[in-house]
């Protein structure tokens, strides 16, 4: 079954891919912080086995795991993948994970709250995130009785997670708008209405890769159409933003834009070792030459799929012995040249 992440970018688009995350917590039990290691055992265990016909109600597999069993690489490769949070490695009492064979569904148990529902898909995708992120909360809800409040809503371990608990992020790749003098100005603006505009896989001049998170600030006193609204128009508007530069550089710096997008095809497709930082840069070098028309695969690919298969934990545990830091580089460029699309 195709893996979410193995979709191809749409052609002449800034928008990666769109998320949706709700948590909730269950009324009968403390919040994780505070619940003993058999509460955690206990709660885990309900959750996971009342939720095993999900494979007959949904088109969709699932499977079915307790963290705590899973080794820290493994975890480290879900991590990577979007699939949990950072927190659950420091986790040592029991947890779970429900995720769906094709990993757009995930629910997360016992993590820093007790049901982490999220949903993910290429594109700018937000409502048929949530529509299903909704189907799997009321799911779930049959079962147990969330904690709520009428005045704030899903009560939750952060106070920023409260009321509708939902956090929707869409992920945009902005190599060009990013190095404007008035991007930070603009990122500011957007703070002003709501939005947060944060680097994925760093901060500044530091984000390797150029992808940005645009997300809610706030889940307390607006409706979910209102959250997914914002942000969708957010998202819209720095992709626009960014599509308006890469068309003025086109016009006007056409040899250099393809200059850019060969040479960093050309060390993806060769190099004998990368790091990581430098990968990110060329990847998305090359993702911005495709996604412009300036290199033409001859089998449509996911740049994105690259970005995940390159990241530190995905390599070690496709290695067959532990690797040092020198020895993941050649390994990292060994994928790249077997991965790398061919092009016209």
């Amino acid at each position: 079954m195709t893996k979410w992440y193995e979709v191809p970018e749409s052609v002449d688009s800034s928008v990666i891919y769109s998320k949706v995350r709700l948590v909730r917590n269950w009324a009968e039990y403390p919040f994780p912080g505070k619940m003993t290691k058999e509460q955690s055992l206990e709660l885990t265990a309900r959750i996971l086995g009342g939720a095993q016909d999900l494979n007959d109600k949904n088109h969709n597999k699932y499977l079915y795991s307790y963290l705590h069993q899973m080794s820290d690489l493994e975890k480290a490769v879900l991590i990577e993948r979007k699939v949990l949070n950072l927190d659950v490695l420091k986790k040592k009492d029991a947890g779970g994970l429900i995720l769906s064979e094709d990993e757009r569904v995930s629910i997360t148990i016992n993590g820093e709250d007790h049901v982490r529902i999220q949903v993910l898909e290429k594109g700018l995708k937000l409502d048929e995130c949530y529509k299903a992120a909704d189907l799997m909360d009321d799911y779930i809800g049959k079962s147990i009785q969330y904690a709520f409040d009428e005045k704030y809503g899903y009560l939750t371990a952060f106070p920023t997670n409260m009321g509708t608990g939902l956090r929707a992020s869409v992920i945009v790749h902005l190599p060009m708008l990013s190095r404007k003098k008035n991007f930070n100005g603009l990122v500011a603006d957007m703070g002003r209405f709501g939005i947060t505009v944060r680097g994925v896989y760093g901060e500044g001049s530091e984000n390797y890769g150029s992808l940005y998170r645009v997300s809610n600030q706030k889940t307390l006193g607006q409706t979910e159409k209102d959250i997914l609204d914002l942000v969708s128009k957010a998202a819209t508007e720095l992709a626009l933003q960014e599509h308006r530069i890469r068309r003025e550089a086109l016009k006007h710096h056409a040899i250099m834009c393809a200059d850019e997008a060969y040479k960093s095809y050309g060390v993806l497709k060769y190099a004998r070792r990368l790091s990581k930082n430098d990968a990110m840069e060329y990847l998305s070098k090359m993702l911005s030459g495709i996604s412009t028309g300036i290199l033409e695969v001859k089998e449509p690919c996911s740049v994105h799929e690259l970005i995940l298969g390159v990241q530190p934990a995905n390599l070690l545990s496709q290695a067959d012995r532990p690797l040092s830091k020198e020895e993941v580089d050649v390994v990292r460029a060994d994928y790249l040249r077997d991965h790398i699309p061919e092009i016209r």
